[in-house]
């Protein structure tokens, strides 16, 4: 029987991957580089490569990069400052699940961008346990975050299910032995997910599995 279903966040619950991505293509195409989705979609939000390496392989000088990336930062942390949009079905899928088991947030984000996310977004009280970047010493694809999650929880992965929007997402989650849906997002859709329980459409579509 499930108990805890374990959400991703970027992509998944919040619309804020496609944000972080504008905000980079454009910053590239102000330094003379065309960022592609489908690129971004297969190599950072798949592969789990950084920007930095998107940019260096793409021939950009070193401390190009750096003024890049510092500005795509800065314009991101300004676009946190309101509310991002919310995923189709996101808070009425929790809604409907509160008080049927409970709920986990595992993401590759750190605290203070989590933080200011849910505050604007209305999702702050939905989790019971907040697994972010800082809490581990190695990110998504590793098995680490599902691991911390399911250790603060006190159960193993027969009483949890994962929710996923990406390939890295799927590999950390069955790495760590838990079952996952995928819910793919316009970025992540190109991607393979072969290891996964289910893939919807909306994130509505876990409720099926849930009993």
């Amino acid at each position: 029987m499930i108990e805890v279903v374990l959400w991703d966040n970027d992509g998944l619950l919040i619309d804020s991957e496609a944000v972080f991505f504008d905000l980079t293509r454009q910053v590239f195409a102000g330094a003379g580089y065309d960022l592609s989705a489908h690129y971004w979609g297969i190599e950072y939000l798949g592969k789990a490569r950084r920007t930095r390496e998107v940019a260096e392989e793409f021939g950009m000088a070193s401390r190009l990069i750096d003024e890049v990336i510092e500005l795509r930062d800065q314009r991101f942390f300004e676009a946190l400052q309101r509310p991002l949009p919310l995923r189709p079905g996101v808070r009425d899928t929790l809604d409907s699940l509160r008080g049927k088991v409970r709920h986990g947030l595992v993401t590759g984000s750190p605290r203070d961008k989590v933080d200011l996310m849910h505050h604007h977004s209305g999702l702050e009280g939905y989790f019971d346990v907040i697994v972010t970047c800082d809490d581990v010493t190695q990110t998504k694809p590793h098995p680490e975050p599902y691991r911390k999650a399911m250790e603060r929880f006190g159960l193993d992965p027969a009483r949890c299910l994962a929710v996923e929007d990406s390939e890295r997402g799927l590999a950390s989650a069955h790495a760590a032995g838990i079952s996952c849906i995928v819910v793919p997002n316009p970025l992540t859709r190109i991607q393979q997910f072969k290891d996964a329980y289910a893939v919807e459409e909306e994130v509505s579509g876990v409720m099926k599995y849930l009993g």
